[in-house]
Order: C-alpha cells, then sequence, then structure tokens
C-alpha cells in the first residue's frame, strides 16, 4: 500500500519519527508541509494511506499544519493517521484540533491518532534535557514508534485519546497562541557573535529569515519552531537574555541538511 507522510518539524524530532515510519512501512513518499506554503488549493494525496506527522505547539497545531490540514482532500484515502510528537503535553487537544479540520471539510476525520513524548525544544521557556535524561527520552520514543508502525501497517483505527483538561487549556491557550505568533519573533536577535553562515535562514520552514547585511532579519511571519535559536552554529540568536544559558537540541538523527530541504517539493 503506498503511503504519504506529510511533516512539519523545527529541530529534527517529527521528521525523525516520520522517517522511522516510512522506513518500517516501504513504499512510502515523506512530503514536507512547509514546501506547500506559498501555493493555493486543494491538496490531493492520491493515494491509500496519509499520515500527518507534526509537533504539538501551546497544546494545538502550529498554524502552518492547521493551514495546510485545511486544503487537504481525504477523499480518496482509505486510512488517515497522525501522529503529534512533544516534549510537554497538549497531545489529545492537538489530535482533536486536526480531526475536527479534516470534519469540517469531508465530515471524515482521522481514522487513528498517535502521541510520541521526546525531548522537549522550546526554549523560550526552558533548556532541552541533555545527557541520559535525553538518551532515554529517544529510546523510550523509538518503542513508541515501532508499536505505532505496526498498527499503521495494519492500518488499525484507534479512538483518538481524550483529555478534559487539555481541551479546556486548549479552548484558553491556543487562540492567544495564534494571534501572536507570527510577531513573536521580534524577540529574537543576533548578537557578535554571528559568523553570517546564513544557516538560520536555510533551515527555517516558514522562510521567515533574510539575511540582510550578512545578518539575519526576521519578517514576522513566524511559526516559532524556535530552529532559528537551536541550530545556529555559534549559538548567535537569543530570545532574551534568559535563552543564552540554555541547552541547545537537534535530534541527533536528523541532519542539518535534512532540515534545510524542509521547505522542497
Amino acid at each position: 500500500m503506498k503511503t504519504i507522510i506529510y511533516y512539519f518539524t523545527g529541530t529534527g524530532n517529527s521528521l525523525a519519527a516520520a522517517k522511522e515510519i516510512g522506513a518500517a512501512l516501504g513504499d512510502c513518499e515523506l512530503v514536507p508541509i512547509a514546501s506547500y506554503r506559498d501555493t493555493t488549493g486543494d491538496i490531493i494525496p492520491g493515494v491509500d494511506r496519509v499520515g500527518i506527522v507534526s509537533p504539538v505547539y501551546f497544546t494545538g497545531l502550529p498554524v502552518m499544519v492547521a493551514e495546510f490540514a485545511e486544503r487537504l482532500d481525504r477523499s480518496q484515502a482509505q486510512y488517515v493517521f497522525s501522529v503529534v510528537t512533544f516534549g510537554g503535553s497538549g497531545g489529545p487537544s492537538t489530535l482533536h484540533q486536526l480531526d475536527s479540520i479534516l470534519k469540517k471539510r469531508q465530515d471524515r476525520g482521522l481514522d487513528a491518532g498517535f502521541m510520541v513524548k521526546m525531548p522537549g525544544n522550546y526554549i523560550l521557556m526552558y533548556g532541552s534535557p541533555i545527557g541520559k535524561k535525553r538518551e532515554k527520552l529517544l529510546a523510550m520514543a523509538d518503542e513508541q514508534i515501532a508499536a505505532i508502525t505496526a498498527m499503521i501497517n495494519r492500518c488499525e483505527p484507534r479512538r483518538l485519546p481524550s483529555s478534559l483538561l487539555f481541551s479546556i487549556l486548549h479552548t484558553l491557550m491556543y487562540p492567544r497562541f495564534t494571534a501572536h505568533v507570527h510577531d513573536d519573533d521580534r524577540k529574537f536577535s543576533v548578537n557578535e557573535h554571528c559568523t553570517s553562515c546564513g544557516t538560520c535562514a536555510a533551515i527555517c520552514p516558514a522562510e521567515n529569515i533574510e539575511m540582510v547585511d550578512k545578518k539575519p532579519v526576521w519578517k514576522h511571519h513566524c511559526e516559532l519552531c524556535c530552529g532559528c535559536i537551536h541550530l545556529c552554529p555559534a549559538g548567535a540568536i537569543q530570545a532574551g537574555s534568559r535563552t543564552a544559558t540554555r541547552q541547545r537540541y537537534r535530534n541527533p538523527s536528523i541532519s542539518i541538511e535534512e532540515l534545510k530541504g524542509q521547505k522542497e517539493t
């Protein structure tokens, strides 16, 4: 059975999950959601099995993923699944949000939804785990992904997890996130350690960074993936004084070149 997995990633967790699932399924194409950012019209996969792999942002979907889902025509797909990766929480509300978006379009939502806990990377609030704690999280994630892939391979229906708490938090938090996310890059700055390498601009899935006079300038259509902060080789990008001492993160199985390729069709 041919499968397409659409993915969005900031520092590699969701891409790592998508790659593992795709490799195990076989006959699977990975397609970056960011490659559709400047397109219009319906997105028609034209395959029997479709997956959406995305991180959780403030108990919901990244804005780009939500907009993508609104355009996705799943009418030809026999089985549609989603895997959400998260460092903190909010997986149930994110899956229900995606399910609702799909149902609004075609009165048919997800056939299955899964959650995978991975190292957190929201550096504006905390540093990423390191050492044995990080290794343990990644090992547990691999085990979860293997079990999830077996269910996906069987096209097994799975009831979406539910949580009243996260449903309430989603109602309270997510609209505030979406109202300000694109302008939240105003918090970002670059210091004298910048080497003008352009990595930040190259990896940004929203194409939100332009190099001006050899320094990054943010253009205020940010997705708040924080990839620019985490992946700067010189550690020159900050979001206020607190991020300077916080641990950066990139999923160890994902290369910078793979993250740069996220914008390509």
